[in-house]
C-alpha cells in the first residue's frame, strides 16, 4: 500500500477504502446541512479593512511564493513605508 511520508495522520487512499467511502449526497440531510454550514465565524476585534489593489503580475506571484502571511508581510511593509514618508 502506498503511504503518504510527508504527514502519518494523511495516509493514502486505498480500493478498500475508496469502496467503503459514502457520496455526500447519501448522508443524512442533517449530517449534510451540518457539513455545509461549517463557515468561519466574524472577528471578534476586527482590525483590517478589505481593499482590492492592481498589482503587477511578478510582484503578485512573489508575493505569493513568499509563503502564507504574505499579505501580512504587504500590510507590514506598506505601514514601514508610511513611517518614513511620516517622520
Amino acid at each position: 500500500m502506498p503511504t503518504n511520508t510527508k504527514r502519518d495522520d494523511n495516509p493514502v487512499l486505498t480500493k478498500a477504502d475508496t469502496r467503503r467511502a459514502i457520496r455526500f449526497q447519501d448522508l443524512p440531510t442533517s449530517l449534510q446541512q451540518k457539513a455545509l454550514k461549517r463557515v468561519r465565524g466574524p472577528q471578534k476585534a476586527p482590525t483590517k479593512v478589505g481593499v482590492h489593489i492592481r498589482l503587477s503580475p511578478d510582484v503578485l506571484e512573489a508575493l505569493r511564493k513568499s509563503g502564507n502571511g504574505w499579505q501580512g508581510r504587504v500590510d507590514d511593509a506598506l505601514r514601514a513605508w508610511m513611517n518614513l514618508i511620516h517622520q
